[in-house]
């Protein structure tokens, strides 16, 4: 049975410019910005939230189901999904839109300019649950078109498929009704540190509120790890050391692929959080959001050498 994930495709277009954006920009003159930066090095990336979890999850031996909208340019994401034996029955391709495309310039201080064009991922209210022909154990509802997520997360509720609400960068899209409407009908909710604060102001409501909520709310707190609140009780989640901190970028979405691994497996929360942290750590050793590469073998032994106790189950 696979797990749905909901949530964008985008490729990611990285340029570095060799210097620092402040000594370009005019603090007195921003109100009529105009610049240019020589950006001499330049890279593509395959990206998108949902397109990053599934890489992961499906190099821990499970087996995503990608229910996404894509453009007219992806046939070079399409042969990618094909080569790692990812299914692409959850794909619909709009061949009058792009697919989701990230522009991101950075400096040598790691400060961004971001530019992004959803595309065809403001259409992905055209896909329903319903006409998924496998049988669907789990999901989760990611970043995406304002009206695929509300539909999304309503059909998943409506078919009693458990699954995670994780609004992420889609969370200023949403007032604080229509974010407790949706997190009521989930099962469990992910956030990041500064996620939970924009949902706390949003809704009115505390971190234990939001918790009694749902079955888990999960809080990754970056370099300090994660928290956990589950049956009353929060679970302090250790941040994995890496070997080198090289790439931030999907992240999050290795962690929540730990997460899903876990869940449906029936682990415990410190078991799943640990797994969901060690992934953060493996995919931010690397460039990109899905260029580390591990084997369920060397996952599982990893996992053993740095916590000290066996593979769950």
């Amino acid at each position: 049975m696979s797990v749905l994930i909901c949530g964008s495709l985008a490729y990611d277009t990285i340029m570095v410019f060799p210097d620092q954006f402040k000594r370009h920009i005019l603090p007195d003159k921003i109100h009529m910005l105009s610049v240019s930066f020589l950006v001499p090095e330049m890279r593509r990336e395959f990206g998108g939230c949902a397109g990053n979890t599934a890489y992961t999850l499906k190099m821990l031996g499970d087996d995503p189901l990608i229910f996404a909208t894509a453009g007219s340019d992806f046939g070079p994401y399409a042969a990618r999904l094909d080569q790692l034996g990812i299914s692409r029955d959850g794909i619909k391709v709009l061949p009058e839109h792009f697919t989701g495309q990230c522009f991101i310039t950075t400096d040598l201080d790691d400060n961004q300019i971001n530019a992004f064009h959803p595309g065809a991922m403001n259409f992905a209210h055209f896909l329903r649950v319903a006409d998924v022909q496998q049988p669907l154990r789990f999901g989760i509802v990611m970043p995406d078109g304002k009206q695929g997520m509300i539909e999304h997360t309503e059909q998943l509720a409506a078919a009693g498929i458990p699954f995670i609400f994780d609004p992420g960068q889609g969370l200023p899209m949403f007032d604080g009704p229509e974010l407790l409407r949706l997190i009521e009908l989930a099962d469990y909710l992910t956030l990041n540190d500064y996620e939970a604060e924009m949902v706390m102001q949003k809704t009115g409501l505390s971190l234990e509120q939001l918790a009694a909520e749902v079955k888990a709310l999960v809080v990754t707190l970056g370099g300090e790890g994660a928290h956990i609140y589950a049956d009353g009780v929060r679970h302090d989640i250790p941040v994995v050391p890496a070997s080198a901190v090289v790439d931030p970028t999907g992240c999050g979405d290795a962690f929540r692929a730990g997460l899903l691994y876990g869940i449906t497996r029936n682990w415990t929360w410190a078991q799943t959080g640990r797994l969901a942290s060690l992934l953060g750590s493996i995919k931010i050793e690397q460039r990109g959001a899905q260029n580390h590469v591990f084997t369920p073998a060397s996952i599982r032994a990893r996992f053993e050498a740095t916590f000290g106790e066996g593979w769950p189950g």
